[in-house]
């Protein structure tokens, strides 16, 4: 009899673990395709965003987190939330140039990505860029972009490591990942912000409340965190930008005026990389 009964629930678990499969593998389905829906939307509000002026210039490098894909709007990505920040900190205008593509790996930044960046001469650069590389993830080829990328960065590069992926293989491979860009970073002198460590802390909860549908990308209060993260750097950095502005009694005759700086270039992001769907950020 208890035999049989161990059985039987052992049939039912397996049952209900085979709904929930089902179930979440079609929740995921139909989050991938909402989330596709919003890249053009995103790409062309920061496209907006990118052609306005104004005295300090800030530039982000990065994927889809940085487009806002799972937030319920562009501006509540965590490059959204930073903007905002800066603006409360700063009585001076801020412009925001977002050169991020959906779906980009290391080496998509660096083929389209940091030939917009070398057109501008931002104030602020944020970086956040590498989870898509985790997917097919290869020591040696993460060490060689990363390197790559950031010998053609500014001095001032604020640089985020790799989120947390909280299970594995995926996590292990971000260790390793990170480990591999912490000391490129700090070879090339950048200041290094702590989203793994962050992310990680959120534990239980922060899976279950700050991720969208698709289960992948942040949501608006996970992007809200992600920005957190990035605050006491960029406001270090915005002081410095401030304190050397004021210092400018007036332009020189051959330099561009600050509410006139070129408008951001186009990161082609009308036509965004479609791996991004899957299982890429």
């Amino acid at each position: 009899m208890r035999g049989r009964t161990a059985i039987a629930g052992a049939v039912v678990i397996a049952g209900g673990a085979t709904v929930w499969a089902r179930w979440l593998a079609r929740r995921q389905h139909h989050w991938a395709r909402t989330l596709a829906d919003a890249i053009p939307v995103n790409s062309a509000f920061w496209r907006e965003q990118g052609a306005k002026s104004g005295e300090v210039l800030y530039v982000a490098i990065g994927d889809s987190a940085a487009q806002g894909i799972g937030a319920s709007r562009p501006s509540h990505s965590y490059v959204g939330f930073v903007v905002r920040r800066m603006r409360e900190l700063t009585a001076r205008r801020v412009r925001v140039a977002n050169l991020a593509i959906s779906g980009a790996t290391i080496r998509i930044a660096i083929d389209k990505e940091l030939p917009l960046l070398e057109a501008l001469h931002p104030d602020v650069l944020t970086v956040c860029i590498g989870a898509n590389d985790i997917a097919s993830f290869e020591p040696e080829r993460f060490d060689r972009d990363v390197r790559e990328l950031f010998a053609r960065l500014p001095h001032h590069a604020i640089v985020a490591d790799l989120p947390s992926f909280y299970f594995l293989p995926g996590e292990r491979k971000v260790r390793v990942a990170n480990t591999l860009l912490r000391a490129a970073a700090v070879e090339r002198g950048f200041t290094v912000v702590p989203l793994h460590d962050t992310t990680a802390r959120q534990g239980l909860w922060g899976m279950t409340t700050q991720f969208a549908g698709d289960l992948f990308h942040p949501n608006d209060r996970g992007y809200r965190i992600w920005a957190e993260v990035f605050a006491d750097a960029v406001a270090e950095r915005l002081a410095e930008v401030d304190s050397r502005l004021a210092e400018v009694k007036s332009p020189s005759a051959d330099s561009e005026p600050a509410g006139e700086r070129t408008a951001a270039p186009d990161s082609g992001n009308s036509t965004p990389v479609r791996p991004d769907l899957a299982n890429q950020a």
